[in-house]
């Protein structure tokens, strides 16, 4: 049995906390092992606005995967179910993110967005990989394990 430690982030107190991936996988609750509070566990790339961004991204324990997409982005929409995979299976070792540019045109400005679907890899605050356009969930996965040093 694997006694691979997840880190997630207590919505409620900001806490970081090791949970067992055996717990996850088992279905059982995470609790915040500071304030008590059921810990979200995170399987679906999570909506962040430039208001957020610092706290939701830039703060994280974890790599995290910002999609930087559009509603009317034919690509963006073909992209968003292998975000929704990977995020789901790398729940707890890498966050997934998604920020709207037609809403939240200042993070795209941040990091010079200039066509999307953009995904920026960010780890403890510091863009570390950069992957432009629709590319094969496999690809994505391989370098997202390669950049965060994943297994």
């Amino acid at each position: 049995m694997s006694d691979e430690r997840l880190l997630i982030q207590c919505a409620s107190c900001g806490a970081t906390n090791r949970v067992p991936r055996q717990k996850i996988d088992q279905g059982l609750p995470a609790i915040c092992g500071r304030c008590r509070a059921r810990l979200l566990i995170h399987g679906k790339p999570m909506e962040v606005t430039d208001a957020t961004f610092a706290a939701s991204v830039e703060r994280s324990p974890l790599p995290v995967v910002v999609d930087l997409w559009a509603p009317w982005c034919g690509p963006c929409r073909m992209i968003a179910p292998i975000l929704e995979e990977l995020a789901a299976k790398m729940v707890g070792r890498v966050r997934f993110s998604k920020v709207n540019v037609d809403e939240n045109p200042a993070t795209a400005a941040r990091f010079d967005v200039r066509s999307i679907p953009t995904l920026l890899v960010l780890k403890e605050g510091r863009e570390i990989d950069r992957i432009v356009g629709v590319h094969p969930k496999e690809e994505i996965e391989s370098r997202l394990k390669h950049v965060a040093n994943l297994p």
